[in-house]
C-alpha cells in the first residue's frame, strides 16, 4: 500500500476530483487505481481567497514497486505500520467485587468500555439521568427555568461534554494510538466516519446524545452495569492501611442509602461535583488547587468569521469557520479564546440554584446564524486563595467559581446577563440589541457582565478581546455579545494519583478532567484508557479467575 502525503486541490472540489488527481499524481491509468483512502484532510486558507483541501491518501495501485520505483515524489511512499491500541490484562491480583467507576462522561465511558471487554464486569454509577430523559431535563430547564440539579447540562449520561460542540481535538503526544481509539470507538459507535481523517473533527451535541447511549448498550452487552439517578455520597476505608473498603449509595429516586462493597473505584466524576470534592477533602484524599480559567462567552456573525478565515466572497461550499486565539498581555496574564463553537448556541450550563454558569453548544450541522467562543483570563491559587474557608483551603478555586456564578445570577436576575461589548467597556448596563441578537439557549436579559468579575479579571478580558481584534478583524466590534459567566473551562482542583495511578486512598483511581487531568473530551476519554490499563496491570479479570 502507497501513501501520498500533501496532496492538495482546490476547495469543494470532491471526490472524482481527488481520484483524477490521484492517477494524475502517479502517473497511472484509471483501471491501476484499485482502491483509495482518506487518512487526514485539511483546509489550507494561507493564501485566501485561494483556498485548497489537503489530503493524506493511502491507496492500492496495480504494479505498486514499479509505480513507486518510476516516481520522484517525496511525497509518495510506502506506507509504514501505523502504531494500533492493544490492551490485554496482565494483572494477577484477585478482585472480590466488580470495580466500581463513578461518573459516566468521556473518562467513566471509555475506562467502563474498556474494562468490560477485558472481563472486569465493571459498575459504572450515574448521579444524573440517562441521555433520553437529559435532554428532555435541559430542554424544559432552558424554557422554563426549571433546574433539576443531578440532570442538567453538567450532569447525566455523556457528562458535560455532551451539550457542547463535540470537538475531538487534542495535543497530547499519543505514541500508543489510544486517541485514535478513541476516534475509532466514537466511529463505531455512531458517529460520522469523517472525524477519523479531519484535521479538527467534531460531532455535535445531537449525534453525542445516540454515541453515549450506544457505547453503554456496549458496556452492558461485555457483561458491565449502569445505573442512573445513583450518587455516591461517602467512602469507606479500612483503619488499618487506608484502603478503600466500599461506597454508601444514595438512589436520587427513593431518597434510599445503601452500602456497596468495592476495593476498586474510579473517580471520574466530572468538573462540577463540587459535593464530591468536598466529601473527599473531608474523607482526606490528597488534593491540591490548581490553575484554571474564567471568563465570558462571545458572540458575532458566523459570516464574520467565514469572512475573516476563507476570504469574502467563497462560493464554494465551507464548513462554518473556526479561530482560536492567545494573548499574553502586558499585566502578565493570559486570555485565549477556548471551546469555539460555529454557528452554535450559547447555553446555560447551570447546575446549582442561585448561580449562572454559561457554557457553547452546536449541533452537528453547525447551522446557526453565530459563532460564539469562550474568552478566558487564566487564574492561579494565588489569584483565589482569598476565596476559601481558610487561607490554605484546597477548595478556594471551587468557592471562586461558585461567586462569579452567584454574581451572575444577580446580575441577570435569574437568567442569563448579556452585553454589548461597548457596554462592557464602559462598564454600564445594556438595554437593547445592536446589529445582531443572542443565539441563547436559556432564558436571558440585558444587564452588566463587567460587574461579574473583580475588575482585574473584567479588564484583562477587555484588553484580551482588543488585542484579538488586531488578528480577527471585527471580533472587538461594539456590537459583540457578552454573557456570563463561563466558569466551569476546568477543574479547579486536582486529585493526586501516584505512577500507578491511584490515590493516597488506595483502590481509588482519580480519572479525567474533574480530577484535573484532562481539558476536553478526546483527553478525558483518553484518561480513562489510561486508567483502565491501570488497573489491568494490577488486578485480573473475571474472565481471567
Amino acid at each position: 500500500m502507497l501513501r501520498i502525503q500533501q496532496l492538495k486541490l482546490p476547495a469543494g472540489s470532491g471526490r472524482e476530483a481527488l481520484k483524477n488527481k490521484l492517477i494524475k499524481t502517479l502517473h497511472i491509468k484509471k483501471d491501476a487505481l484499485l482502491s483509495f483512502e482518506i487518512k487526514r484532510h485539511s483546509l489550507d486558507a494561507r493564501k485566501k481567497p485561494k483556498l485548497y483541501d489537503v489530503y493524506t491518501i493511502d491507496l492500492r495501485v496495480k504494479q505498486e514497486e514499479q509505480v513507486l520505483n518510476r516516481l520522484k515524489n517525496k511525497n509518495v511512499s510506502v506506507k509504514k505500520e501505523e502504531a494500533r491500541y492493544t490492551l490485554r490484562p496482565s494483572g494477577r491480583k484477585m478482585l472480590t467485587d466488580p470495580p466500581v467507576i463513578i461518573g459516566t462522561g468521556p473518562a467513566g465511558l471509555f475506562c467502563g468500555y474498556e474494562l468490560a471487554r477485558m472481563g472486569y464486569r465493571p459498575v459504572l454509577l450515574e448521579r444524573g439521568a440517562d441521555a433520553d430523559t437529559r435532554v428532555k431535563d435541559v430542554k424544559e430547564f432552558w424554557e422554563k427555568g426549571t433546574l433539576k440539579k443531578e440532570s442538567n447540562v453538567q450532569f447525566g449520561e455523556g457528562g458535560a461534554g455532551t451539550f457542547s460542540d463535540g470537538k475531538l481535538n487534542t495535543a497530547t503526544h499519543d505514541s500508543l494510538g489510544r486517541n485514535q481509539e478513541v476516534i475509532r470507538l466514537f466511529v463505531m459507535h455512531g458517529a460520522p466516519e469523517q472525524i477519523l481523517y479531519e484535521s479538527n473533527p467534531h460531532i455535535g451535541t445531537d449525534i453525542l446524545v445516540k454515541v453515549v447511549k450506544n457505547i453503554r448498550s456496549s458496556i452492558i452487552r461485555m457483561g458491565g452495569e449502569v445505573y442512573f439517578h445513583t450518587k455516591v455520597t461517602d467512602i469507606h476505608m479500612s483503619e488499618d492501611k487506608g484502603a478503600l473498603t466500599g461506597l454508601t449509595i444514595l438512589n436520587m429516586k427513593t431518597g434510599e442509602e445503601s452500602f456497596r462493597k468495592t476495593s476498586l473505584s474510579v473517580l471520574a466524576i466530572g468538573h462540577s461535583a463540587r459535593d464530591t470534592f468536598s466529601m473527599l477533602h473531608m474523607r482526606k484524599a490528597d488534593m491540591e488547587p490548581k490553575s484554571f480559567a474564567v471568563g465570558v462567552r462571545i458572540e458575532h456573525p458566523q459570516s464574520l468569521i467565514n469572512d475573516s478565515q476563507y476570504g469574502k466572497g467563497q462560493k464554494c461550499r465551507l464548513p462554518a469557520a473556526s479561530y482560536k486565539l492567545t494573548a499574553n498581555l502586558p499585566n502578565k496574564r493570559g486570555v485565549y479564546t477556548f471551546c469555539m463553537c460555529p454557528g452554535g448556541y450559547v447555553v446555560n450550563a447551570s447546575s446549582e440554584e442561585g448561580g449562572i454558569a454559561v457554557n457553547g453548544m452546536s449541533y452537528s450541522g453547525r447551522s446557526g446564524v453565530n459563532a460564539n467562543s469562550a474568552v478566558v483570563a487564566t487564574v492561579a491559587p494565588e489569584d483565589y486563595k482569598t476565596y476559601g474557608q481558610t487561607p490554605d483551603d484546597v477548595l478556594a478555586g471551587m468557592y471562586f467559581q461558585r461567586q462569579l456564578e452567584k454574581n451572575a445570577y444577580q446580575a441577570g436576575k435569574g437568567k442569563i446577563p448579556v452585553q454589548l461589548f461597548r457596554d462592557f467597556c464602559n462598564n454600564i448596563p445594556s438595554k437593547a440589541p445592536g446589529s445582531m441578537k443572542p443565539q441563547i439557549k436559556g432564558r436571558y436579559v440585558w444587564g452588566n457582565v463587567r460587574g461579574i468579575f473583580p475588575e482585574y479579571l473584567a479588564a484583562s478580558l477587555e484588553e484580551g478581546i482588543k488585542e484579538f481584534d488586531k488578528k480577527l478583524s471585527g471580533y472587538g466590534n461594539p456590537d459583540a455579545l457578552i454573557s456570563g459567566v463561563e466558569s466551569r473551562t476546568s477543574s479547579p482542583i486536582r486529585i493526586k494519583r501516584d505512577a500507578l495511578f491511584e490515590s493516597n486512598i488506595k483502590g481509588l483511581y482519580p480519572c479525567g478532567e474533574g480530577a484535573g487531568y484532562a481539558g476536553g473530551i478526546t483527553s478525558a476519554a483518553t484518561d480513562g484508557l489510561k486508567v483502565a490499563e491501570a488497573v489491568s496491570r494490577i488486578y485480573r479479570s473475571f474472565d481471567k479467575s
